[in-house]
């Protein structure tokens, strides 16, 4: 139930001339559901609490809200409240923790909401059991804060780095941009001169951030998302190619471009060039495509997917090596 309270009303419509600067009284009205002598009185509540609510004239004007404001009440409904929630629990599985800092900040947030959104929220945060995700890396929020800030302001940056292998370094890089794929925080950035090539770095492996005092001027096309995808499918140490009974339009829809660069042999045909540090892994995922394929290049690919195919054949065969034969209703 929406509360229609003075109080309510004036905070409601403080959220709304925020959201659309520059709304009209009449466009207002509407939004708030009442008239727009109403409306105009809210306004003028809010300015008398010393909410400074500007007007302007002429055919582009309306309110918005001036310099100088005092952070209001948080304002949501019932489901935005809960859709927060939800959202944070999908991302951090301890957001219901009162001792981890996501959990900590959500409980903050719910305190701050009124009573009627926080209730419904605050027993889902409280009650709702959340599986961590095995293949998710959190890494360290001050960490991400500061590769964030360091993007944000086109920062060259000192940062330590630990590889899979326990190998421990420094390099100093200039950050374009933070990717969040699959559970995972990269860092996509390029090492500085003299070696001037693209990394991404898995951001739950970096140790320590500097954020230095030169400066650099990040692509004007940068495609983030896609050189990631671009990055992981290269440089790896064992090669792999191989051959898809399919055309590229319809491979193109099931193999990501983590896997590889796909063209076209022919109208038939595709052909995936690609790299892996797990064989297995890849495929593994070699295994979603729904056409027939063969490993052309790389024989640790090669070997592999042999080692699989073997592994799948064998769960197939019964126990006693007779025919297997269909039970009706099962």
């Amino acid at each position: 139930m929406v509360d229609t309270s003075p109080t309510s009303r004036a905070l409601l419509t403080l959220e709304i001339i925020q959201s659309n600067p520059g709304i009209t009284a009449d466009r207002l009205s509407d939004r708030l559901g009442i008239s727009e002598r109403a409306a105009r009185r809210y306004v003028a509540i809010l300015r008398e609490s010393e909410i400074p609510i500007e007007s302007v004239r002429g055919p582009y004007g309306g309110y918005r809200v001036g310099r100088g404001i005092r952070l209001p009440p948080l304002v949501f409904s019932s489901t935005e409240a809960l859709g927060l929630v939800m959202a944070v629990l999908d991302g951090s599985h301890a957001a219901g923790d009162p001792e981890d800092p996501v959990g900590r900040a959500l409980a903050k947030i719910v305190r701050a909401l009124p009573e009627p959104a926080a209730a419904t929220a605050e027993v889902v945060r409280r009650t709702t059991a959340s599986a961590p995700d095995r293949g998710a890396a959190r890494p360290d929020p001050g960490i991400t804060s500061e590769l964030v800030q360091a993007c944000a302001q086109h920062r060259r940056t000192r940062l330590s780095y630990r590889s899979e292998g326990g190998t421990q370094w420094e390099a100093e890089v200039d950050p374009w941009a933070v990717v969040v794929r699959h559970g995972r925080w990269y860092l996509l950035c390029r090492l500085t001169p003299p070696r001037d090539v693209v990394r991404a770095f898995r951001i739950d492996r970096v140790g320590r951030v500097a954020l230095l005092e030169e400066t650099f001027t990040p692509p004007t096309d940068l495609d983030a998302v896609g050189m990631l995808e671009d990055h992981l499918a290269s440089g790896w140490e064992y090669a792999a190619e191989v051959e898809i009974d399919a055309p590229l339009t319809a491979v193109g829809r099931c193999v990501p471009r983590a896997l590889g660069r796909l063209e076209a042999i022919d109208a038939r045909r595709t052909r995936l060039t690609g790299s892996t540090g797990n064989p297995y892994w890849y495929a593994e995922q070699l295994t979603v495509i729904p056409a027939a394929f063969r490993v052309i290049g790389g024989p640790e690919l090669r070997s592999t997917v042999h080692a699989l195919g073997e592994r799948l054949l064998a769960a197939a065969r019964p126990l006693d090596g007779s025919a297997q034969k269909g039970a009706p209703g099962v």
